[in-house]
């Protein structure tokens, strides 16, 4: 039968209009889980735990700084110097990736940032934890330019923001879980044992990537003839279709304005999202005056409602594929206000109130823009392009929790101008946003 060639595929089955797959819903309605789920299921994993073992510092952190006797300016290099690492192998990472493939590159890192991880709760002055976190954000540092091509290799351009979103949701969840795991170890066993115990099951996740995940989706054992070709058909037949067969190289693709518009906005929406993260729980504890363990709850609650914003908005991102900055604008000018009011407030409640709505739709913006990013560059330099967009997150990552900490210690303990560095970021983004033209990738 005429079914089974990939002209009927491409004839029958593909709807350029919509860009939706009608084979599956023609003959076989119901869901069936294929072998990308289950690849996205153990990244998911491995961001997870990337995010755990980050982000527990920000709730240990107040106990290291009477440990070792820092004051906040010190504190905040102790996030900053990590991120400094992060950084610096973001681009590297995603390169090693387009050469070697995803699959090592991964594995080798959860392996590396897993054993520093643990190494952090045995440090035992100032300088070596400077040290150790710094070594540690190399490790991380090489994960998300390889998970970003492993996405685009193995989802159809109409699924990415999608996938994208559900590994992103890690960036609201894992801060969510950091916060209660950290909270009840710490409030039990002290804060060096919540780093030794998490460097354990990065060992295994690392084993899975390594067994499971395979460089070409073709070679993946669970992979069937269909969904190969709906991946194939996607990918090769878009491109055929603007009538170009030139694989760009990232040399080329760094003089495209898109890149360097998309690397800006990051580094902007990045200095509002890490300043906001890193600093939340000490803002709870130290001048909302929540003990530990409340401040595990009520700083995990603007996450798990991160958690659903950045799910809605990937599924926006995906539906209203061409307009992914209109999503962007909105949400990260909304956010900026009400990071604003949540020092401002005199309430306690409403200050928790408003963090959570920041949240939602600092998330929800988060998802647009990596829907826009995964879709605007091609998956033969997915690594390197992403690594280079989330390089000038990074970089973000180490300014902003020291420039907190400074404005902290200018403002004698006072938030308020911290956080409205935090919000004037984010409206920056938004701004920048707007110049961006070239919504998807040619």
């Amino acid at each position: 039968m005429v079914r089974n060639t990939p002209a009927f595929y491409k004839w029958e089955y593909y709807d350029w209009g919509n860009t939706m797959f009608k084979n599956s819903a023609r003959e076989n309605p119901k869901f069936q889980w294929k072998a990308r789920y289950t690849v996205l299921s153990i990244l998911w994993i491995g961001w997870l735990f990337s995010f755990l073992d980050r982000m527990v510092v920000s709730i240990a952190l107040p106990f290291i700084g009477r440990e070792f006797q820092l004051n906040a300016a010190s504190q905040g290099m102790i996030l900053s110097t990590f991120f400094a690492g992060y950084a610096i192998f973001q681009i590297p990472g995603g390169m090693l990736a387009d050469k070697f493939g995803p699959r090592r590159v991964m594995a080798f890192a959860i392996v590396w940032w897993s054993v520093f991880t643990s190494l952090t709760g045995m440090v035992l002055s100032y300088p070596l934890m400077l040290i150790c976190r710094f070594v540690f954000g190399l490790g991380e540092g090489c994960f998300p330019g390889s998970s970003y091509k492993t996405i685009a290799m193995y989802f159809p351009p109409q699924e990415r923001a999608t996938a994208t979103a559900i590994q992103g949701s890690i960036n609201s969840l894992g801060p969510a879980i950091a916060s209660l795991v950290a909270a009840g170890i710490i409030a039990t066993f002290g804060w060096q044992a919540v780093f030794i115990s998490l460097g354990i099951p990065g060992l295994a996740i690392g084993l899975a990537i390594w067994f499971y995940i395979k460089d070409d989706p073709a070679e993946h054992p669970q992979m069937t003839p269909e969904e190969l070709a709906e991946i194939n058909i996607a990918t090769v037949d878009v491109s055929n279709s603007k009538g170009s067969h030139h694989k760009i190289t990232f040399k080329e693709f760094l003089q495209k304005p898109v890149l360097w518009q998309m690397l800006l906005i990051w580094f902007l929406f990045d200095i509002t999202f890490w300043g906001f993260i890193s600093w939340l729980p000490s803002y709870l504890m130290e001048v909302r005056g929540l003990s530990l363990i409340k401040t595990g709850f009520y700083g995990s609650l603007p996450f798990f409602v991160g958690t659903v914003g950045m799910l809605i908005g990937g599924y926006l991102s995906d539906r209203f594929k061409g307009k992914r900055k209109w999503i962007f604008i909105p949400s990260s000018l909304v956010a900026a206000f009400c990071i604003y009011m949540t020092s401002s407030v005199a309430s306690a409640n409403m200050a928790i109130v408003y963090q959570s709505v920041a949240a939602w739709f600092m998330f929800l913006a988060y998802a647009a823009f990596w829907g826009l990013v995964v879709d605007s560059i091609p998956a033969d330099i997915m690594g390197a392009g992403s690594g280079m967009v989330n390089f000038g997150g990074q970089m973000a990552g180490f300014i902003s929790p020291f420039a907190m900490g400074y404005l902290i210690d200018l403002n004698n303990g006072s938030f308020t101008m911290a956080f409205t560095f935090l919000a004037i970021a984010a409206i920056g983004a938004a701004l920048v946003a707007l110049t961006v033209k070239i919504e998807t990738k040619a």
